[in-house]
């Protein structure tokens, strides 16, 4: 509440006028802040029907710095005038004056100066005339002392259009009496305490009326960031066609599962540093399934399963390499090896979320740390339409429509297809994912059977959250540029199915 002597002086001036006052009048009367008097205002507002007050707003016109520069100095055009002397002055030296380069345009257009180019001593300005009134100074002066309402509009505007002036809004309160007005103040009780029932002071008291549309005090609590909205969302997709979680725990993850496993050379340009987080310590991986290593070692460096491999010499020093993994699929590649150890196969739905890392540039839609989502389907004979369909099935299920396919290579499936989604923000498509058919030199080495595929598909969480929250920066979303009200308001997650 503001302070009781403040709120009695706006009392008694209340008192002393007639028909009400404007709090913008109160102001000199007090000697206090505008400001100081609208809280006053809504103190006394609290206090019951003590006052009347109405907000309303009005319009006035201020000088700008430059404004109250020329209403003391004079316009620019009246201070290169007065920088002329008869004889003339070369345009390169009035150019340097403080007020050269607008006032010379400003002066030329009012016709009180000319140029003569061709002078021989150079460009030269001339006076065209004796004298000039400065009539932008003069405006500007009424406005100074409170007289704009002597300007028409039009002037008005041209001197707002050169910055000279500005319009200010100013909200101010229209005080009147209430229907209980009085110039002191008698404190309101905001409780009922048993001693006041006790003794029966209560009869006494002046209590404040309790404000039943009063909004609660929101409890303070967590709120889930849009990424962690969009990933509940895509989980339940996923659960709801069948598939099962795989387990993701491991961010270290040796070179063997992460690239040799899923058939790609040892030589690949993704896995140099310029690609990938290798780590110091521990720097090596030491247990393997020795069987399947061989076999994948032989597909590598001779071929086999109908397949010539890569003919190269493969060495397991670089198989051991521990990396931050690149991609959630060295996951599914443990799955689909510990599913082909069974001894009766069994057709299975998988998918992953979780975070992996790569040596990326920063820009719009790059981070070197992301969450990729991963779903695979393994059973008998299965083809490119059916994961054509699959993708459109899922995609639909998160509201995208829009959708292209683009042939594409890599080293662990074939066909491979990119997906593009169209986003709205950035206005062009942006690729949203990645897939394709396992091969067999991925497959048979793990034990599976020849007539079994696996169709998989990867994306990204962080762009379909994007394309869902209309947000064009991905540091905007990741990042310690997040700007954490966003987080707050941002709605819960629903996918239009």
């Amino acid at each position: 509440m503001a302070d009781s002597g403040l709120l009695e002086s706006l009392l008694r001036l209340v008192e002393k006028v007639d028909g009400g006052l404007d709090s913008q009048d109160a102001v000199g009367e007090l000697g206090v802040e505008h400001q100081a008097v609208v809280g006053a205002v809504k103190s006394l507002q609290a206090l019951g029907e003590v006052i009347e007050a109405t907000q309303r707003s009005s319009k006035h016109w201020e000088l700008t710095g430059e404004g109250r520069e020329i209403s003391e100095q004079g316009s620019h055009e009246a201070r290169v005038f007065n920088a002329i002397p008869e004889e003339g002055l070369p345009q390169s030296q009035l150019m340097k004056l403080p007020s050269g380069k607008v006032g010379f345009s400003k002066a030329m257009s009012n016709k009180w100066i000319r140029l003569d180019k061709a002078h021989e001593g150079g460009p030269r300005v001339f006076r065209t005339v004796e004298s000039i009134e400065d009539t932008v100074r003069e405006k500007l002066q009424l406005v100074k002392n409170g007289k704009s309402s002597q300007l028409e509009e039009k002037e008005k505007n041209e001197l707002k259009k050169r910055k000279l002036l500005s319009e200010v809004t100013i909200k101010s309160y229209w005080i009147t009496k209430g229907r209980n007005f009085s110039t002191t103040i008698t404190k309101q009780e905001t409780e009922l305490t048993p001693e006041m029932i006790a003794s029966g002071s209560w009869r006494d008291k002046k209590f404040k009326p309790y404000n039943f549309e009063a909004m609660g005090v929101a409890p303070d609590s967590g709120h889930l960031h849009p990424l962690m909205k969009v990933r509940t969302q895509f989980r339940q997709i996923f659960l709801e066609m069948g598939f099962t979680e795989m387990p993701t725990n491991n961010f270290i993850e040796s070179s063997f599962w992460n690239f040799d496993s899923l058939f790609q050379p040892q030589q690949h340009p993704a896995r140099d540093q310029h690609d990938t987080f290798f780590m110091s310590d521990p720097a090596l991986a030491r247990e393997f399934p020795q069987d399947y290593l061989e076999r994948v070692k032989k597909v590598h460096s001779e071929g086999g399963y109908g397949s010539q491999g890569y003919k190269y010499d493969w060495k397991i020093e670089e198989a051991q390499k521990n990396l931050l993994r690149t991609h959630t699929t060295a996951v599914s590649a443990r799955m689909l090896y510990k599913l082909a150890q069974q001894e009766k196969f069994t057709p299975v739905k998988y998918f992953s979320i979780d975070r992996v890392f790569r040596n990326e540039t920063l820009d719009a839609t790059h981070l070197a740390e992301f969450h990729q989502i991963e779903g695979l389907v393994v059973d008998y004979g299965l083809t490119l339409g059916d994961l054509m369909g699959v993708l459109h099935q899922f995609f639909m299920k998160l509201g995208i429509t829009k959708l292209r396919f683009k042939p594409a290579y890599n080293p662990y499936t074939e066909p491979s297809m990119e997906v593009f989604s169209y986003h709205e923000g950035l206005k062009k498509w942006v690729e949203v994912g990645n897939s394709g058919v396992f091969r067999p030199e991925m497959l048979l080495p793990m034990g599976l059977p020849e007539d079994v595929s696996v169709i998989a598909w990867g994306l990204s969480l962080e762009r379909p959250t994007m394309i869902k929250y209309g947000i064009n920066n991905i540091r905007e979303l990741v990042g310690h540029k997040v700007n954490l009200q966003m987080v707050y308001d941002s709605p819960v997650c629903r996918l239009d199915s």
